[in-house]
């Protein structure tokens, strides 16, 4: 990125805290610090990618959730981070919405997939849980599958019999941590193109 793209994109990320947001993106994980570099917390690394590359703090207590308030191409959008831990996202997802009366189809959720090799992505238009609690929580509490949703590859277990729970609260090594750098970066792009309306670009380009 040069640096006039840099500050033009810090230009674009000034604070809407009194806007209705166009978008909301959240990002799933668990709150306790000892989760914080583990494989169920992807969703919250790519909100703190774009926390980072948008210069906006995410640290307001709102929503059963840590949130921030940015603009993304003239979009407003509200970056959540619930506190609620995993099983229970759909709360927060809810309570914003119904709040700001968001449609679900402009609520895009970020989360990990383990039939993903990290820096892998996967981009889709809506679809079932697949077996993810997070998102079990969401459809369930909303009443819809019919959010855009951007999975993080976090690997798969290093064997079928691997206890899922805690293969999915391990730590990621060090080299899997610098290819998660490079799948959040991607996912902050297919985020920017998402609230422009093109998702089948963000497909197109990174759907592994």
């Amino acid at each position: 990125m040069s640096i006039f793209d840099a500050f033009k994109k810090i230009e674009n990320s000034k604070l809407n805290t009194g806007n209705k947001p166009d978008y909301i993106i959240v990002g799933l994980g668990n709150p306790d610090t000892k989760y914080l570099n583990t494989r169920h917390n992807a969703g919250f690394m790519a909100i703190d990618m774009i926390s980072k590359e948008y210069n906006i703090p995410v640290n307001r207590i709102r929503f059963k959730s840590l949130c921030g308030n940015v603009t993304i191409h003239e979009k407003n959008c509200l970056l959540m981070k619930p506190t609620t831990y995993m099983n229970n996202s759909g709360q927060a997802v809810v309570e914003a919405m119904n709040f700001y009366k968001v449609p679900i189809e402009n609520v895009i959720v970020i989360y990990d997939d383990i039939s993903l090799e990290p820096s892998k992505l996967r981009i889709r238009r809506k679809g079932s849980d697949g077996g993810h609690n997070g998102i079990k929580s969401i459809i369930y509490l909303t009443g819809a599958d019919t959010f855009p949703r951007i999975k993080l590859g976090v690997g798969k277990k290093p064997h079928p019999d691997y206890n899922l729970a805690d293969w999915v609260l391990s730590n990621f090594k060090p080299d899997e941590l610098e290819q998660m750098k490079i799948s959040c970066s991607n996912a902050v792009k297919c985020v920017e193109l998402i609230v422009q309306n093109n998702i089948d670009q963000a497909m197109n380009k990174f759907n592994s």
